[in-house]
């Protein structure tokens, strides 16, 4: 799973012109590069060609490594509205010209303004590049990586090597994520998704356990084996629950408690995708990989006391005769009869046993937080654009687990908007009569449904047990990461390169 590495430059004096073949030059002005007599030679250049400045440029320069520098302006910096993405989006042009030109070890000069938004601009610059720079698991398998991903490394001007080492910890999470979420269903279905897991965690600190025998998953996970019922008569559309456990060798001050939504394909079930809906549905798993993309983090970084469990449930939503139905009531691991709306609405079902699980792992942890991660509803996107939604409890808002996680995101490009857990959402999940405890969705899509991103949380919190007047959930923190909106790239959900998001975020505030 080979990424372009980055690599710490002390100073463009300290670089050497045999190491690097390119200079990628980002800043809002080039009135002031590492160079003088680089300076005047793009000043001389910006006489006779006024794209300088304006747009992202290629100029054969003798005074840099392989004779190739990139220009890419940002544009203003530092209107109210700005953030450190202004780098991000040029650098994603920079390096796909850098590629173009031949190059395949580009250094990145990068000159931010002195505002705190900015902290990480060149870190977040280079994880741009290396998103930009992704290809298809298939299609490397298919042609070779280095045919259809020749950049090796990336070189950044001013970086030490300790930050050097967290970036690469950072993207080779996020690497992992791509690949997990960005791949078609039968190369990924759920037993291949564990096995991708099983390979990525060899000789490292995480502990990997597979379960996929049918009989097990029925005792412990029975709504996310309603979600797979359908798909048991294919052998190799089976579920599979993947257990990863990150133990640091000493003490354990803080434990992270992750469930992550793995639909490896959804059709919407009995209440079937129609009018196209059902493309990309093959990236209805990015939740899932973007824990695992978490965990690669935590495994290359070592934290010391933090505890880090994570359960992912890989399933497909099939349809056919034994699917499950609106209508049916089906009792969670918690014990909860619940009744189902929608069968579209499976994302929830699966991540209700899995945090049901944790949350009985949370009674004997230290300073446990749990998440649930999902590409759940239509609605973020709706609601929050191209963003995260975080939605948090009441424990996790007096504790600010959002908001760190939000903050940390904005510095790093990885940003996140907050939304509130409220009395209407679990008034719209109440139960409508004594048959059942909770119903799990409305009929309508979430885009259209007053609060759709809030009220799934609030059913989370019922059907997994985590009710604040359950003892064994008493004070317990949970956010619950809807990332629908800011799962891929432009919010294309069949074409657009997974983003990876949140892995950045949560790399930053736990990790950093």
């Amino acid at each position: 799973m080979a990424f372009p590495t980055p690599v710490a430059v002390s100073s463009l004096q300290a670089a050497s012109a045999a190491d690097w073949d390119a200079l990628i030059c980002i800043a809002e002005h080039f009135t002031g590069l590492p160079d003088t007599g680089l300076t005047e030679f793009v000043a001389s250049h910006q006489a006779i060609d006024q794209r300088i400045g304006r747009e992202t440029v290629t100029l054969i320069c003798p005074l840099v490594a392989g004779k190739r520098l990139i220009l890419a302006p940002t544009g203003p910096l530092l209107r109210d509205y700005d953030d450190v993405r202004c780098f991000a989006d040029v650098a994603k042009v920079a390096i796909q010209q850098a590629k173009a030109a031949g190059a395949v070890r580009p250094l990145i000069w990068l000159q931010a303004p002195t505002d705190a938004r900015y902290a990480q601009a060149l870190e977040v610059a280079y994880l741009a590049a290396a998103q930009a720079l992704w290809q298809p698991l298939e299609g490397r398998e298919a042609r070779g990586e280095q045919s259809v991903e020749p950049v090796q490394q990336i070189g950044l001007l001013g970086l030490n090597d300790a930050q050097a080492a967290f970036l690469a910890a950072t993207e080779a999470g996020r690497r992992l994520a791509r690949d997990l979420c960005g791949t078609e269903p039968e190369r990924m279905t759920p037993l291949r998704f564990a096995d991708y897991c099983v390979d990525a965690f060899q000789h490292t600190d995480v502990k990997v356990k597979v379960e996929t025998n049918t009989e097990q998953l029925l005792a412990d996970y029975p709504l996310l084996m309603a979600v797979a019922r359908s798909s048991l008569a294919v052998t190799r559309h089976r579920p599979a629950v993947i257990r990863l456990e990150y133990r640091p060798a000493g003490e354990i001050t803080e434990t992270l408690l992750f469930a992550g939504k793995g639909l490896v394909y959804d059709t919407g079930g009995a209440d079937l995708k129609i009018n196209g809906g059902m493309a990309g549905m093959s990236r209805d798993k990015g939740g899932a990989a973007a824990v695992a993309g978490f965990m690669k983090t935590v495994a290359m970084l070592k934290p010391a006391g933090l505890h880090v469990i994570a359960e992912i449930g890989a399933v497909r939503n099939s349809i056919g005769s034994d699917a499950f139905v609106a209508d049916e009531i089906i009792t969670s691991h918690a014990g909860v009869r619940v009744r189902i709306g929608n069968t579209d609405a499976e994302g929830r079902l699966v991540l209700a046993d899995l945090m049901s699980h944790l949350r009985l792992q949370a009674q004997h942890a230290v300073n446990p937080t749990l998440f649930s991660v999902a590409t759940l509803t239509g609605h973020a996107a709706r609601a929050v654009g191209p963003y995260t939604a975080l939605v948090e409890n009441g424990a996790a808002r007096q504790a600010g687990v959002s908001a760190a996680i939000a903050g940390a995101g904005e510095l790093w490009g990885d940003p996140s908007e907050l939304s509130s857990s409220r009395r209407e959402d679990f008034a719209f999940i109440k139960a409508r009569s004594c048959a059942d405890d909770v119903l799990s969705c409305n009929n309508a899509a979430s885009s259209v449904t007053a609060r759709g991103h809030q009220f799934p949380m609030a059913f989370l919190v019922v059907a997994a047990g985590l009710e604040q007047n359950s003892a064994l959930s008493k004070g317990l923190r949970y956010v619950h990461i809807d990332i629908a909106g800011s799962g891929v790239d432009g919010g294309d959900w069949q074409h657009g390169k997974p983003s990876a998001a949140p892995v950045a975020s949560l790399a930053a505030a736990y990790l950093g």
